[in-house]
């Protein structure tokens, strides 16, 4: 006797489609590699404070520079985490650390000014999905 090969079930109606606006689902250490950089508790305190003022505002729009501004100072304080810290530590030298420094100086600065032109421009429901990113981040 043989089988018959089953159709496949179609998919049911009434499965809830997902929310485009949600942050994406939050992967486990163990299911997904993952590398994150220490900041001040000051930043994270002028963080938290300012996703929750934007989460809850009526127009999130009205918040738009101060979240790039801390978008400017987390990338600021990543940089310093990933690349000068390290740099320190190896002891590359004075002339090494000041290229550095300098190269990274200017690349901050374009950064800065890229970010703050995007988020310029995004509105209230682009604004709430950056808030959700950052702070799946932070967790």
């Amino acid at each position: 006797m043989t089988s018959m090969p089953t159709k496949p079930k179609p998919e049911s109606p009434t499965k809830a489609k997902p929310n485009s606006n949600a942050p994406p689902a939050r992967a486990t250490p163990r299911s997904k590699p993952f590398i994150r950089f220490y900041h001040s508790d000051a930043l994270r305190k002028t963080t938290l404070s300012l996703l929750s003022t934007l989460e809850q505002a009526e127009d999130p729009t009205a918040h738009r520079d101060a979240l790039a501004n801390v978008v400017v100072e987390l990338t600021s304080s990543g940089m310093d985490y990933y690349f000068m810290k390290p740099l320190k530590l190896a002891k590359a030298g004075f002339i090494a650390e000041q290229s550095a420094n300098l190269g990274l100086a200017g690349v901050q600065q374009v950064m800065a000014s890229v970010i703050r032109k995007i988020i310029g421009r995004m509105g209230g429901p682009q604004l709430l999905s950056v808030c959700g990113s950052i702070r799946q981040l932070m967790l």
